[in-house]
């Protein structure tokens, strides 16, 4: 192979003959550049789509985690609502209950004071059937959490009326009852008979003509239990000139009711005591010839005869 070399200066050329192994590196040098960089070029291009492989699957990943994220609080938001409107369901059905017990207790109790019958008037729809929540696909309606909580505030609303009028209820009751307790009628004790009318009489220790401001009551024999024979408060319990051993409660009203000559007696100056509360105990303390029970009855502090308030029935 021979190389021809021109110098344009001096108009000269000269020849060059490669000859063995020049020759053979000559031609790999010009053979060998081109696959070369051909090469280079490959491996430049092939490192390049490698990164953005690798950047796009980091995307797709964190884009998958972040969905799988959303599901889970979405899937979490929506377990949490539907237990609140579990709770809602259960409170509102607790409620309807409670109305229902309240209106059968109010209906009873207005029964025993003898008035008209308790109201119940927009209590029927919600005191039959059950609530519907969720739609055919079983998922919660948009309103049913705020209907659920008109409903609540209504019960409680009806609720807080049922008990004020429950609360009036009482109030009649206990004015009833106080009336009817302190009204004075019966027996002091039971199985007795009269040894001893109201009025005058021969006095049983001198013979003499007397006033009687009682009635004696007797069943022959000591310990007998003698009660009250209405509500009162006790105002005196205690040895008495004349009367032993005597009981006499304030019944109000103008009412005092005295029990005397008792053998023993179970109540103190101040106690409240009810119609049928035990006093004391038959006994013939004080001016007594016998075991027997002096019961007087006093109207507005005057001593009435007490055998109409025997037969008296309690109202």
């Amino acid at each position: 192979m021979k190389l021809l070399l021109i110098d344009q200066r001096h108009g000269q050329s000269r020849s060059l003959e490669l000859k063995g192994w020049l020759r053979a590196l000559l031609s790999l040098c010009l053979l060998g550049t081109p696959v070369g960089l051909g090469y280079f070029g490959y491996q430049l291009a092939a490192g390049q789509n490698d990164d953005s492989l690798v950047f796009n699957q980091q995307s797709a990943e964190n884009w998958q985690k972040e969905l799988a994220l959303q599901a889970l609080q979405l899937e979490q938001l929506r377990s949490a609502s539907e237990q609140e409107l579990d709770a809602l369901t259960l409170k509102l059905a607790k409620l309807q209950a409670r109305l229902s017990r309240l209106d059968a207790l109010g209906e009873r109790v207005a029964g025993l004071a003898n008035i008209d019958s308790f109201d119940a008037v927009a209590t029927s729809s919600y005191l039959v059937g059950g609530l519907e929540i969720g739609n055919a696909s079983g998922t919660p309606d948009e309103f049913a959490g705020s209907n659920l909580l008109a409903s609540i505030s209504e019960l409680e609303e009806l609720i807080n009326e049922r008990q004020q009028q429950l609360g009036n209820i009482e109030g009649l009751l206990i004015d009833q009852r106080a009336i009817e307790d302190g009204f004075v009628a019966g027996r002091p004790i039971e199985n007795a008979w009269i040894a001893s009318p109201f009025g005058r009489r021969p006095d049983p220790i001198t013979g003499k003509s007397s006033f009687h401001s009682g009635i004696d009551l007797t069943t022959g024999k000591a310990g007998a239990q003698i009660s009250s024979v209405a509500g009162g408060v006790v105002t005196w319990a205690g040895p008495r000139s004349g009367y032993g051993l005597m009981v006499e409660v304030n019944h109000g009203n103008g009412f005092t009711t005295r029990y005397a000559h008792s053998q023993e007696l179970f109540v103190e100056v101040g106690d409240v005591v009810s119609r049928d509360d035990k006093l004391a105990l038959v006994g013939s303390t004080g001016r007594s010839t016998g075991p027997h029970v002096h019961f007087e009855v006093y109207k507005n502090g005057r001593v009435v005869d007490p055998a109409s308030y025997l037969r008296r029935t309690i109202r």
